[in-house]
Parts: structure tokens; sequence; C-alpha cells
């Protein structure tokens, strides 16, 4: 079974940085395809960035150039480094591991909330 425990939530001004981590507990990390998705109030949960077993990143339009996704298999995490935050990036943000090709394996964290405000 995997745990995922997200850390590095908090509150903002516009134009700060952020970074969240996310720890996975089981076993096989580096097979998992990990990614970062947010939700916030009344709107449904979305991507925000992935990135795959062998590195290959993939981005949401609305951060693109201003966040960074990063894995580290030696430690089974994954980090989501935001700068130039925006009051829209308020959200609840959650990890996500998944095996692509086995349904059966796909895992949520908690979620950690980042407050973007003056």
């Amino acid at each position: 079974q995997v745990q995922l425990v997200e850390s590095g939530g908090g509150l903002v001004q516009p134009g700060g940085s952020l970074r969240l981590s996310c720890a996975f507990s089981g076993s096989a990390f580096n097979i998992y395809a990990m990614g970062w998705y947010r939700q916030a109030p009344g709107n449904q949960r979305e991507l925000v960035a992935d990135i795959t077993s062998s590195g290959t990143t993939n981005y949401a339009d609305s951060v693109k150039g201003r966040f960074t996704i990063s894995r580290d298999n030696a430690k089974f995490a994954v980090y989501l480094q935001m700068n130039s935050l925006k009051p829209e990036d308020t959200a609840v943000y959650y990890c996500n591991a998944k095996i692509p090709w086995a349904d059966e394996y796909d895992f949520w964290g908690q979620g950690t909330q980042v407050t973007v405000s003056s």
C-alpha cells in the first residue's frame, strides 16, 4: 500500500515562492508517475504538473514558466517549486502517484493548503 504525505503549503504574498514536498511510503517508487493537482473552492480538481518515471515533465498552461516539478528517486520524494505566485494559485494541492498501465495503482495524499494573498 502506498501513502503520500504533502508538506510545504502556507500563506504567501503575490509574487512569492513556495516549495511543496510529497513523501512516498511504499515500494517501487521509481516506476510510479507522480503528479501535483489542485482544487480551489467550487472548482474541479485539476492537473498542475506531472513527471513520469523517466523524468519527462508536463505542466498546465497556467503554471508554465513559474512552477517546476522534480523527483528524487533515492529519497522517494517529489517536489513542486512554485515561483511568482498569483492569487489564482490559491487551492489545496494534492500529490498523486500512479502506474499508468495499472489503474488499481492510483493513490492520493491528503492535500496541503496554499493561499496567495496580500
